[in-house]
């Protein structure tokens, strides 16, 4: 059967940069079709070129065989092309009509063409619920009410609603984001896309899902095709090796520890609107996993006890330290923080590695009584090599790195402050396998010195490969600290979703 997406020998350079070399995919009607690899492997040069957001250097595309070069968003949509990325593009402020229909609102004698606008976008939503609308996309609600969820809904019903239909759909890392039930409507959505005949290609750091909802796949690495074929003709091991380039001996490092003196103590901590009680003990030397679904309040608890939320009630010790305090404060007494979204709040994309690294901690780069420029150059290229950051020189931009590399310069921002204590918010979201390892590997290292982690993570198995100690947090409240060895993923699911007490 010919294919409904052919790439055949595709290059693109920036500058002296070669991000994709000769690369070949191709994808059938009605097929879910991932595309793997690690952070800078070329996966998003290569969607944005198919959804005509860059052109190709070398090479061609076809789509049902005819040649496909788009040079604009615009046009791509036009031919039956869309893509979902990971930041979604939507208007908070405006409605779900607006958002569904937004660039292709239709128009009638030189005016918006309104009822034909509510009939588009209704249809839209429809192909996805099988003739309803979802439930919660009332048109006109303001997408900012809505969560992520049915804000992605709603990018995936833009696409639908372009002129010729979408053939291709591009999703990419669309479960980031999501919850456990927000994924299993997304795969039912997939499927009905499947069912009617569009591709889907599914990029995506997590195996297991591409395992369960993809039938083909393309492996990139360093630019180049390296892997491709049926997904029940492989195996994730296999996969994994492609991608790195190396087998990945050990994911999950977790050796053997022994915890020291309590350096954070949480009583009856209450916040607004979560948690509503929790109470920990961390040590040091000790890796504490805080497990729960999305909305439980992991995050809500860690900004709590860093100084970003108002403490309502409840005692939060420090060391010597007892009670509520700034997050400069916080960082003053060894304690430092990751947050989950590290584009918003942990990095400052526009600066370089050299600024990121070292802005908590400036005094320390004084000489003479002034700034230097070669203190901080040092310091930083130091963290680089101590961290393996794949980087050009400090004064990269940190918006040049991958995700994995990124994320290593936030925890070395922490870990150049001096923290005894980290307080870590899904540390490896959006981040490949082979640096997943390595934020692993760094973890253990950092509790086998002394340092203290708590952990928040969505993906069971981190936390049961890295944590000594889990508490799970529903609704708000956390529950009993148990040792790794007495915890598997069915029950901390169960005790999740309040399956079981």
């Amino acid at each position: 059967m010919e294919p409904r997406l052919r790439v055949r020998a595709v290059s693109r350079s920036f500058g002296a940069t070669r991000a994709l070399s000769g690369v070949n995919l191709q994808a059938a009607a009605g097929e879910v079709h991932a595309v793997i690899g690690e952070n800078g492997a070329g996966k998003s040069t290569l969607m944005r070129l198919l959804s005509g957001e860059l052109c190709a250097d070398e090479g061609t595309m076809e789509l049902d065989g005819v040649p496909f070069a788009p040079k604009s968003p615009a046009e791509a949509r036009a031919r039956g092309v869309a893509i979902v990325s990971q930041e979604l593009a939507v208007c908070p402020h405006m409605t779900v009509l607006e958002n569904v229909m937004l660039g292709q609102e239709p128009t009638r004698f030189g005016l918006l063409d309104r009822p034909r606008m509510r009939r588009d976008a209704q249809r839209a939503l429809e192909m996805l619920a099988g003739g309803v609308v979802p439930q919660g996309l009332d048109l006109d609600a303001r997408l900012a009410d809505l969560p992520t969820s049915g804000q992605q809904i709603v990018e995936i019903a833009r696409a639908l609603a372009a002129s010729k239909g979408c053939r291709v759909l591009i999703l990419d890392e669309p479960t980031s984001s999501l919850g456990k039930e927000d994924v299993a409507r997304l795969f039912d959505v997939i499927r009905k896309l499947q069912r009617d005949g569009t591709t889907v290609l599914y990029v995506s750091h997590f195996l297991e899902e591409v395992a369960s909802i993809s039938q083909g796949y393309t492996v990139l690495r360093d630019g180049v095709t390296v892997s491709e074929g049926r997904i029940e003709q492989t195996t994730l091991g296999a996969i994994v090796e492609h991608m790195a380039g190396r087998k990945v001996e050990q994911l999950f490092v977790r050796s053997a520890r022994q915890p020291g003196d309590v350096v954070l103590e949480v009583e009856g901590l209450r916040a607004e609107p979560k948690p509503t009680r929790a109470s920990l003990r961390l040590h040091r030397g000790e890796v504490l996993g805080i497990a729960g679904l999305m909305g439980a309040g992991r995050t809500e608890l860690l900004r709590a006890v860093f100084g970003l939320e108002p403490v309502r009630a409840g005692r939060v010790k420090v060391g010597a330290y007892v009670g509520p305090a700034s997050p400069t404060r916080r960082l003053a007494q060894g304690v430092g923080m990751l947050s989950e979204d590290r584009k918003a709040e942990g990095l400052a994309t526009s600066l370089s590695i050299a600024d990121n690294l070292t802005l908590s901690k400036l005094p320390a780069l004084v000489s003479f009584g002034g700034f230097s420029p070669r203190r901080q150059r040092e310091q930083a290229g130091d963290w680089i090599a101590r961290l393996g950051i794949k980087a050009r020189d400090p004064d990269q931009r940190v918006s040049e790195l991958s995700g994995g590399n990124q994320q290593k310069v936030a925890l070395a921002r922490l870990l150049h402050h001096g923290v005894d204590v980290l307080l870590l918010d899904e540390p490896t979201r959006g981040i490949d396998v082979g640096s997943r390892a390595q934020i692993y590997e760094l973890i253990d290292r950092l509790a086998c010195e002394g340092k203290a982690v708590l952990m928040v993570s969505s993906h069971l198995p981190e936390l049961l490969g890295t944590c000594d100690t889990i508490q799970v947090m529903r609704r708000g409240e956390l529950g009993e600290a148990r040792r790794v060895e007495e915890c598997d993923a069915r029950t901390l699911l169960e005790e999740a979703t309040g399956a079981i007490a």
